[in-house]
């Protein structure tokens, strides 16, 4: 069973500037909650118990968000206001469940990951990225329940639009298992449109096996000079680990850029 989960917090946010300038992306609003917490709340909903925060430096915010015990007392004591006292209840559980590591220099996800290596104890943990909300269906369960079944890694899929290819790592399908989880072939980090192998991109939702923390300590920086996750994923199925497209049902929503942000405000607004 799968309970741990990783959160790489370390990058500077610069689609969302100038919130971003003195403010973490990941504990900015959406419909009066940080974005951070859909994310928590999708892990305990899923079965995590444990998750790690990668975070740097300069995102120390988000680890005082989880400790500013005495702000709270403070508060509490002094306005007796229930819901504050609630939100803080709310903080503890999330406290109880993370740890913190350190990515001071912005190397990429797969140098994000590796950072893990120490803590991770099973032989396959979760991965989620804070900037792709999936609502309405908890997408990490169902992730779960098909590595449960298939014995495999698994990553979340949608098509995307041919001219938006460059945007995310794309796979090609090597033998379809059903209409939503497919064995993939091969993927490829942010292909230009001309070298895509297909529509079919991967969303910020991962479950990865333990093993790849060998290919990451070997991997090579690729494109902008930064350690991928999906060329170390691509290095593991050419060497025969299955890796699973989960065609996921709830609806995504795209929270790293302010065109997105705002969008997903009024969507989450909706609900």
């Amino acid at each position: 069973m799968i309970k741990q989960a990783i959160i790489p917090l370390a990058g500077l946010g610069t689609r969302l500037l100038p919130l971003t300038s003195i403010f973490a992306k990941e504990l900015l609003p959406i419909n009066g909650k940080p974005g951070l917490e859909y994310i928590i709340d999708e892990c305990i909903e899923a079965g995590i118990k444990e998750i790690i925060f990668i975070i740097s430096n300069k995102k120390i915010m988000i680890k005082n968000y989880f400790n500013n015990d005495v702000f709270f007392k403070k508060i509490i004591k002094k306005k007796k206001d229930k819901r504050i006292s609630d939100e803080y209840k709310k903080i503890l559980k999330y406290k109880k469940m993370i740890k913190f590591v350190y990515q001071n220099n912005p190397r990429g996800t797969g140098d994000a990951v590796l950072k893990t290596k120490k803590f991770i104890k099973d032989n396959y943990f979760l991965m989620l990225l804070p900037d792709d909300l999936i609502i309405k269906k908890n997408c990490s369960k169902a992730m779960i329940s098909i590595h449960k079944k298939y014995k495999s890694s698994v990553m979340a899929s949608m098509n995307v639009h041919k001219k938006s290819v460059s945007r995310w790592g794309i796979y090609n399908i090597k033998k379809k298992i059903n209409n939503q989880n497919f064995i993939i072939k091969d993927v490829v980090e942010k292909p230009s449109i001309k070298n895509a192998p297909s529509n079919k991109a991967v969303i910020g939702r991962y479950i990865l096996p333990k093993i790849i923390f060998k290919k990451l300590s070997r991997q090579k920086a690729g494109k902008g000079g930064e350690i991928h996750i999906t060329d170390a994923i691509q290095s593991l199925i050419k060497n025969d680990q299955k890796f699973i497209a989960h065609n996921f049902s709830g609806k995504y929503l795209d929270c790293g850029t302010m065109d997105g942000y705002i969008k997903s405000s009024l969507e989450m607004a909706k609900l």
